[in-house]
C-alpha cells in the first residue's frame, strides 16, 4: 500500500487511517509544526507545586524557545520568554530556584519577576533612546488548570478551560491520586531519544504495545500487579477521543476513578508493611485511600501537544529537531503530613522500576521509538498505519470516539487536531 504524496502540503499527509511516513523524517514539516503548533496553541511547562512560593521559578521551553515560569510576589504566574531585551543573551541558566528578579549578565539590565526592565546600569547615553516601560521580557498567555501551568505565545488561542474541553474531567480524576491531598512533584529525570515526537506522543495512547515491548516488566512485579496490567482482552478497558486532540486510555477502568471505591477491592499485599505505619496515625479510611492510589489512576490521559498525564506521572516532551526529542518524566505523590512520606518513598520505587533511567519501561519503549525513526527513512510513500480498531469504533454516551484500549483511537484524534492546525494559515 502506497500514497502519492510528491509535491503534497502537510495537512495532506494525513489519512483518516494512515499518516505518510514523511511526518517523522521531512525538517521541513518539523519547522511548520513548530511555528504553527508548538508556537499556536497550548503548551504545558509546569506543576504549580513547582512553584510553591512567591520568587519561585522554573527554567523550561514551549516548543524550541526557552522561557522561565515565575511566580511574583502577588502569587501570580508568569511565563516570560529568556531572552534578555538588550542583546538577546539568556538571563536565566538555572532550571529551578528562588529569585527576586533577574539580571543579564552580559550588560546587567535587571527585571522583576513579572518581566517589568527595572534597571539599566549606565543609564547616561540612552536619554531619549531607551523607554524602560517598553522593554519588559516578552510574556506568554498563562493559564491554569487543576494546579497544571499552560503557555502559549498567541494571544488570539481560545482559553485554557476551552482548549481542554472534555479533558478537563480526566485532569479532575487524576488528581485524586493523592488520596485527599494535593499532589505535587517528588522529582524528575530527562533524556532524549534519537526520533520524531509524533512517535513518543502516540506511544502514551497506544496500549497494543504493552504486553509485547513490556514482557520484562511483566516478568519482574508479583502476580497482583502483572493481573491488573494485563487488560488485553477486558472489553471494559478503553480508549475516548476526547476531542482537540486529547484521548485517554483506560487500562484499569475499575481505577479511573479512586473516589468510586465500596470497599470490596483488597488491597495489594505488597503494600501491607505500609499499611501497617500508616495505620499508626491514620484512619483507616485515609490509610485505603493512599494505599489503593500508590499505582496512580489507571489511565493515560494525553493532552495534544506537549504532556501526558500517565498513571503515577507525567510524561513532557519537547521537540528539538525533526529526528530529535527529550522527554522529562516527572513523578508524583501526595503533598500531606510527614507521614505521607513513606507513601511518596514506595511511590519513587514503583516509578524507579518502570519509568526510571534504569528501570524496566522506559529503555524498552525507547528502542521501540529510535526503530520506528530509523525504520522511517526507509521507502517514504508507504503509509504509517493507524487503523487499529477502526472498525469496531463508536460513539461513547458522551459522544466520544470510542474503541478498545489497544485500538488506535488516540492516536487518530491527535492527527485530526494535528492536520487542523497545520492546515490553519
Amino acid at each position: 500500500m502506497t500514497d502519492d504524496i510528491s509535491g503534497a502540503a502537510p495537512a495532506d499527509l494525513v489519512f483518516g487511517d494512515r499518516v505518510a511516513g514523511r511526518l517523522y523524517t521531512d525538517p521541513e514539516i518539523f519547522e511548520q509544526e513548530i511555528a504553527k503548533i508548538f508556537e499556536r496553541t497550548w503548551v504545558w511547562v509546569a506543576h504549580e507545586s513547582e512553584l510553591p512560593k512567591p520568587g519561585s521559578f522554573k527554567s523550561t521551553h514551549v516548543g524550541r524557545q526557552p522561557v522561565i515560569v515565575t511566580r511574583d510576589r502577588k502569587g501570580g504566574l508568569h511565563t516570560l520568554l529568556n531572552r534578555c531585551r538588550h542583546r538577546g543573551a539568556s538571563i536565566c541558566e538555572k532550571p529551578k530556584g528562588q529569585a527576586n528578579g533577574f539580571t543579564c549578565p552580559y550588560h546587567a539590565w535587571s527585571y522583576g519577576l513579572d518581566g517589568t526592565l527595572r534597571g539599566i546600569p549606565y543609564p547616561d547615553g540612552y536619554e531619549g533612546v531607551v523607554d524602560k516601560r517598553d522593554l519588559s521580557l516578552k510574556k506568554l498567555r498563562t493559564e491554569v488548570y487543576g494546579g497544571m501551568v499552560f503557555a502559549t505565545f498567541n494571544d488570539d488561542a481560545e482559553p485554557l478551560e476551552e482548549f481542554l474541553g472534555d479533558a478537563r474531567p480526566w485532569i479532575d480524576r487524576f488528581m485524586k491520586q493523592g488520596g485527599g491531598y494535593p499532589i505535587k512533584v517528588l522529582g524528575k529525570h530527562q533524556f532524549k531519544f534519537s526520533g520524531n515526537w509524533k512517535i513518543q506522543l502516540e506511544n502514551t495512547t497506544d496500549g497494543y504495545h504493552f504486553p509485547i515491548v513490556h514482557r520484562s516488566w511483566m516478568a519482574s512485579v508479583d502476580a497482583e500487579t502483572a493481573d491488573m496490567m494485563s487488560f488485553m482482552k477486558d472489553p471494559e478497558a478503553i480508549t475516548h477521543d476526547l476531542g482537540n486532540g486529547h484521548s485517554v486510555m483506560q487500562m484499569v477502568p475499575e481505577h479511573s476513578d479512586l473516589d468510586a471505591d465500596d470497599g470490596s477491592e483488597a488491597l495489594q499485599g505488597r503494600f501491607d508493611h505500609l499499611v501497617e505505619e500508616l495505620s499508626k496515625t491514620l484512619d483507616p479510611g485515609q490509610v485505603r485511600k493512599l494505599v489503593r492510589a500508590m499505582h496512580g489512576t489507571g489511565f493515560n490521559l494525553n493532552l495534544f501537544p506537549n504532556v501526558s498525564m500517565s498513571a503515577a506521572f507525567f510524561r513532557v516532551l519537547r521537540p528539538v529537531a525533526v529526528d530529535e526529542t527529550r522527554i522529562e518524566h516527572v513523578a508524583i505523590g501526595p503533598d500531606g503530613p510527614p507521614e505521607v512520606d513513606l507513601v511518596n518513598r514506595e511511590r519513587l520505587r514503583i516509578h524507579e522500576h518502570f519509568q526510571g533511567p534504569f528501570g524496566f519501561g522506559t529503555p524498552d519503549d525507547a528502542e521501540g521509538w529510535d526503530r520506528v525513526q530509523r525504520g522511517a527513512q526507509g521507502a517514504p510513500e508507504m503509509p504509517i498505519m493507524v487503523n487499529r480498531g477502526l472498525g469496531r469504533e463508536k460513539p461513547s454516551p458522551e459522544g466520544w470516539p470510542t474503541s478498545h484500549v489497544t485500538d488506535e483511537t488516540g492516536m487518530r484524534a491527535a492527527y485530526h487536531k494535528w492536520k487542523q492546525m497545520m492546515s490553519d494559515d
